[in-house]
């Protein structure tokens, strides 16, 4: 706020000033009012202090001040070069410059030293406070409650003793509009100009401006900071470039995967380092963004081939594109964490599969064995037996455990279609191509069950795969080189296919390395009750629901053939399971066809179990009592024995007829 006028009526200031004093109110000159900023002023400091007497500010004491001048900094460091810079152009006029924080303590001090001493002597340096509740009516006080720049010249300071200086003071506001200092000029009041006013308002402006425009480079460093750690962090590779091709962005990954300096490369054109497919260059022509591709990247550089995944982006600006960014992914990391997700976890390890039998220990022994080794595996054995869990168990003992398991059934595959879904095919116009089953099992186990029903070609290829270690994709023009342990599963004669020409003889020796073949469950009955506690454990881990069996049911399962083996046992459980009502599996739990014994079978004779005598009269009894219900006339009629026989044989037996009944 200016003053009445310029140049300055001082002896008008006086009058209005000595009215003020004397009245509390002024008797304003017509055409010459007095600024009504500065009579609010005084009107609010009249309460406070006599203003023919000196005033004594408070002052910070050495480590508050230090304190305050620590915080201040960012605004000291700021605003002290325009600072030196007015002293530039006021140098000479005796006046001195001011620097205060959003309470009014003054922070520095300069100008001409005449000017600065003045300051000093009064006890108002640096640590004192220039608010109004201090020093009355004055610029910086003034400028503090009202928010905007202000000059006070001679008689319109409160106190007398400044009436011989004007003071000029404005804002430096934050980004928010809070005021977080205020720069100021005394001087002389002989001296007064409205230019001062002016030079201080511009001064203040521009350290706003300087304090917003470094809170934006600050916060814009921050940005860059996170970005360039988070392009570090990541797993992709990425590689940006802009509109004239020249690349701007080489992130250490994209480095590694191209096995290219990235400093190295900056500011070359795209070209000259990376040949890119025709997949790429024709989304770069089209401006098209691109996802997820298969691509092969040649490097110029190095002249090596990169198989990758890319993601391609384009920046735009204004409707325009700007520039490219490329994300880079190793195709095998790309599987390995689809695998992770969706493919077959091989969990088991061998020492999960139970070998209490004399028939079983030495299956285990051979597959230790083949986990140790590198050569392909055969594994034999009736439907059911478990040759699946016996290929993952291989898998997670041998060295390949963290890679990739990849189970196919190969007789589930149309077999016009088997060589393609094997092999794969590249990429062609109208399709996006596929990779074989052999690059998304590399560095791991290919699992092919009941790989008797492979046709001869495709036989013939996994012979190629097996001997040289490198695939060639349909419609591919170079063979890519895999790492996979390849274990076959079947239930069929392959020495019979061999010699009717259905099987090839050298892929047959190729599996004659490890061939072990698994016995049916029925030759190996110490292993049933094992095997049924594990699937009845892995059940309740499933359906969070504990269920054990009773010694009887134990003993039926014991006795019985199982024809299916381990897939029978464990749909058999499942089906108990459901059937039980206090999670204890009974006789009366198990299917009808267990509990007599009857062998459900597709066709031809299928072994029964061999029962003592003993055992075969209580199955007998038990069968009868079943049929029955438990009525001993009846059960003694179908038996052609005599009721006092039967009674006496149960009771040698511990069978009581009221179980028939109640399960019933």
């Amino acid at each position: 706020m200016q003053p009445i006028g310029y140049p300055i009526n001082h002896a008008l200031l006086q009058r209005y000033w000595q009215n003020f004093m004397a009245t509390g109110a002024v008797t304003a000159v017509p055409g010459a009012e007095p600024d009504v900023t500065v009579i609010q002023s005084w009107q609010r400091c009249a309460p406070l202090a006599d203003p023919t007497n000196r005033p004594r500010p408070p002052v910070l004491r050495e480590p508050a001040l230090q304190s305050l001048l620590k915080a201040q900094r960012e605004v000291i460091a700021v605003a002290i070069p325009f600072m030196e810079d007015m002293h530039q152009f006021i140098e000479g006029s005796g006046a001195a410059i001011l620097l205060a924080d959003g309470t009014g303590c003054l922070l520095e001090v300069c100008g001409d030293p005449v000017a600065r001493k003045m300051v000093e002597v009064r006890n108002l340096g640096v640590g004192s406070y220039w608010s109004e509740a201090y020093l009355g009516t004055n610029a910086l006080g003034v400028t503090l409650v009202a928010a905007m720049p202000v000059q006070v010249v001679g008689a319109e300071h409160y106190f007398q003793t400044f009436h011989k200086f004007t003071s000029t003071a404005a804002p430096i506001h934050d980004v928010n509009g809070r005021i977080i200092g205020i720069i100021g000029v005394v001087n002389s009041a002989e001296d007064s100009t409205s230019h001062t006013l002016s030079l201080v308002m511009a001064v203040a402006r521009a350290i706003s401006n300087q304090l917003q425009a470094e809170l934006y480079l600050d916060e814009a460093n921050r940005r860059l900071t996170e970005l360039n750690t988070i392009m570090e962090s990541i797993t992709e590779g990425v590689l940006a470039w802009n509109g004239a091709g020249k690349i701007n962005h080489v992130n250490p990954q994209a480095g590694r995967l191209l096995n290219l300096a990235p400093t190295s490369v900056l500011g070359l054109p795209l070209m000259e380092v990376v040949r890119l497919p025709e997949e790429l260059q024709l989304g770069l022509r089209n401006n098209q963004d691109l996802e997820d591709t298969e691509v092969t990247l040649a490097v110029k550089v190095t002249g090596e081939m990169l198989q990758t995944v890319v993601t391609l982006r384009v920046m735009w600006e204004y409707g325009r594109p700007v520039g490219y960014m490329m994300m880079l992914r190793p195709t095998e990391q790309v599987r390995r964490l689809v695998h992770q997700q969706v493919g077959s976890q091989a969990t088991l390890k061998l020492e999960d599969i139970f070998a209490e039998s004399a028939a079983m220990r030495p299956i285990t022994r051979q597959a230790r064995i083949a986990a140790r080794g590198s050569a392909p595996v055969l594994l034999r054995g009736e439907g059911g037996v478990g040759k699946n869990h016996l290929a993952r168990a291989i898998h997670n003992d041998s060295t390949r455990a963290e890679k990739p398991f990849i189970s196919i059934n190969c007789r589930a595959i149309p077999r016009e279609l088997v060589v393609s879904e094997f092999l794969g095919y590249e990429k062609e116009s109208g399709t996006n191509g596929r990779p074989s089953k052999f690059e998304l099992a590399n560095e791991g186990t290919l699992l092919l069950d009941q790989v008797e029903s492979l046709s001869l070609e495709m036989q013939s290829a996994l012979l190629q795969v097996i001997e040289t270690g490198h695939v060639m994709r349909i419609g591919g023009t170079r063979p890519i080189p895999v790492n996979v342990r390849v274990v076959a599963a079947t239930a069929a004669d392959l020495e019979r296919s061999v010699a009717d020409g259905h099987f090839l003889s050298h892929l047959y020796y190729r599996f004659s390395v490890f061939n072990i073949t698994i016995p049916p469950l029925r030759e190996r009955r110490e292993d049933i009750l094992l095997i049924a506690k594990r699937l009845l454990a892995r059940s309740a881990r499933r359906h969070g629901q504990k269920m054990v069996l009773d010694e009887e049911a134990s003993a039926i399962l014991s006795r019985y053939p199982w024809p299916g083996n381990v897939r029978e046992l464990e749909m058999v459980l499942e089906r108990a399971a459901y059937q039980s009502n206090d999670h204890v599996i009974k006789v009366v739990d198990l299917p009808e066809s267990v509990r007599r014994g009857r062998v459900v079978v597709g066709r031809g004779p299928e072994a029964q179990p061999v029962l003592s005598a003993a055992e075969a009269e209580r199955e007998a009894i038990i069968r009868a009592g079943w049929a029955c219900k438990g009525h001993v006339s009846e059960m003694a009629r179908e038996l052609k024995i005599g009721r006092t026989t039967l009674w006496r044989k149960m009771k040698l037996h511990q069978i009581e007829p009221a179980y028939f009944r109640n399960g019933s």
